[in-house]
């Protein structure tokens, strides 16, 4: 995963207050607006117990709740610094508390997690209700986004919406299909789903660009798209559930394949540190752990970060902090460009929860 959504923040110099929070507006909720507010006093009550200065507190506080036209369950991320807000983020699923952080380095592996799989998709919905036959009356209604799942949960992708006539949906189809494949180049779209009546979607999706065919999945039961909601929803939920994108699952592979002929790789926290320290890291994969006690001294820079206070006082370095080791490590990769793959455990446990895949394997063996 690339973390360029991460860089504006960094761009802001800390302390930084970290707020996660439950926005939801839905019909389990009787007071919406309530529950917001009620949040709202307890993140400016958590970040004054933390030692937050009131401006950063009040920046946080203005930018909570300001989702309304967002349906459904979501929730939010607020990153303020020095009374301005340094990143705003909506999160496709609700945190399962609110939190409120006060320190050096904003708290972003719940966010980053909630951008996890990053999968770009094309997903279409065909609505034809009428004869199955292309001398029938009645129009064939699509609706189609490119997104990346799951922001498009809370952050609608690029929409398409059009009405054709039956008499037209063999040609028709084949020009939307080259207009589908052109978008779905442009992100690199790894499935193609498609839903609606089987006749009319049949004949779209023979008429794909053989590219894009190939990466086709049919859903059924797709029901009624929401506004500010991705298009079928429900359906890429399960179809995506648990799923790694192909990036990463190609950056996970090399990982491996060096590993295990001792090349350009390394495992555990101070492997990982001395890599970042010298701006060796292509690739950090995390098992995400949010009770890690693991810590990591760091100073000013995002390179200055090490498993010792006296390490980095050898190197000249006076203002020094204790910090999250997933914080530090965070802040390093968005500074060296580096990216970050989540990894369940249950799929590779790593050493101390962490491997990186280098852009240079060194040129003699590490002890």
């Amino acid at each position: 995963m690339r973390l360029s959504f991460l860089e504006p923040l960094y761009k802001q110099p800390g302390p930084y207050a970290s707020v996660y929070l439950d926005t939801s507006r839905h019909s389990a909720i009787d007071d919406p607006d309530a529950a917001v507010d009620l949040s709202r006093r307890h993140l400016r009550n958590a970040l004054a117990s933390e030692g937050a200065d009131q401006a950063s507190i009040t920046a946080a506080a203005d930018a909570v709740g300001g989702d309304m036209d967002i349906p459904g369950v979501h929730g939010q991320a607020v990153f303020t610094a020095h009374g301005r807000l340094a990143l705003l983020d909506e999160l496709p699923t609700p945190p399962a508390h609110d939190t409120a952080h006060f320190g050096t380095l904003p708290d972003t592996m719940p966010l980053i997690v909630q951008h996890s799989p990053e999968i770009p998709y094309v997903a279409v919905h065909v609505h034809y209700g009428g004869r199955h036959s292309t001398d029938a009356t009645g129009t064939v209604r699509i609706e189609a986004e490119i997104g990346v799942w799951p922001l498009t949960k809370v952050t609608p992708g690029h929409r398409l919406n059009e009405e054709i006539p039956v008499t037209d949906w063999l040609n028709a189809a084949k020009v939307l299909g080259g207009e589908l494949e052109g978008h779905a180049r442009r992100i690199n779209a790894e499935e193609v789903v498609v839903a609606g009546d089987v006749w009319a979607r049949g004949i779209l999706v023979r008429r794909l660009p053989a590219p894009l065919r190939g990466r086709v999945t049919t859903v059924e039961g797709a029901g009624e798209s929401q506004p500010r909601r991705a298009l079928l929803e429900h359906r890429l939920e399960s179809l995506f559930s648990g799923r790694m994108a192909e990036h990463d699952r190609s950056l996970l592979a090399g990982f491996l394949a060096q590993r295990a002929r001792d090349g350009a790789s390394a495992e555990g926290l101070a492997e990982a540190v001395s890599a970042l320290q010298r701006g060796q890291v292509k690739a950090l994969f995390l098992n995400n752990h949010p009770e890690s006690p693991l810590r990591l001294w760091i100073g000013p820079e995002p390179s200055q970060l090490a498993l010792t206070e006296q390490e980095l006082r050898s190197y000249g370095i006076q203002d020094i902090r204790e910090e999250r080791a997933d914080a530090a490590l965070t802040r390093a990769l968005v500074d060296t460009r580096a990216e970050l793959v989540v990894v369940p455990e249950q799929q590779l446990r790593l050493h101390d929860g962490v491997g990186v895949l280098l852009r240079y394997a060194d040129p003699t063996p590490r002890t």
